[in-house]
């Protein structure tokens, strides 16, 4: 019953996850590297598989930072490029754009798609209500935003999470902020 073994330390790169044997004959799966995850845009409850870029947060330990070691809790980078396509889709409305640059004729095509009558009133109704955080947006326009791991992935071998948005999103900037300082 004493079986301590060692841990995981998963790792971001191509996609490495062993089978454990544990008690009762059940299973675990140590994730040894991982590059994607499941990542949730709470305030639009919505989910896509996406790539994990970097770890950038650790409130543990610095050292897991410095080696790019996936744990729960961890503070990634992930790419935006998923949610950025369905909220453009969603809403018809441009995210993460440069302000005073104009849209590529391919972008502008594709806000303003042909739709039914139906399905333009439905947007219209829809854009009304899209409000995305200015600090969000903001990542969205580097390509690039904040998540959590709220997975454990050297037990599940997953690495799935949340973005990070409001009050937490600033919490972290400001420990990201003074970690650059020093």
């Amino acid at each position: 019953f004493e079986l301590g073994r060692p841990a995981a330390m998963t790792k971001i790169g191509e996609t490495r996850v062993r089978v454990v044997r544990t008690r009762g004959g059940n299973r675990k799966f140590r994730a040894l590297r991982m590059d994607h995850g499941n990542f949730a845009w709470a305030s639009e409850s919505i989910t896509f598989k996406t790539r994990i870029l970097d770890v950038v947060y650790n409130a543990s330990n610095n050292e897991l930072v410095r080696t790019n070691t996936l744990v729960k809790g961890c503070i990634v980078q992930i790419d935006a490029h998923p949610f950025r396509s369905w909220y453009e889709s969603h809403y018809a409305v441009p995210l993460g754009r440069k302000k005073g640059r104009a849209l590529s004729e391919e972008d502008q095509k594709n806000l303003s798609k042909a739709r039914s009558a139906s399905a333009k009133r439905k947007v219209d109704a829809r854009k009304k209500t899209c409000k995305v955080d200015p600090l969000l947006e903001e990542q969205f326009v580097t390509g690039r935003v904040y998540a959590r791991v709220s997975s454990r992935p050297g037990q599940s071998g997953r690495c799935d999470g949340y973005i990070l948005e409001g009050k937490e999103l600033e919490f972290y900037r400001r420990k990201l902020r003074t970690k650059k300082g020093h």
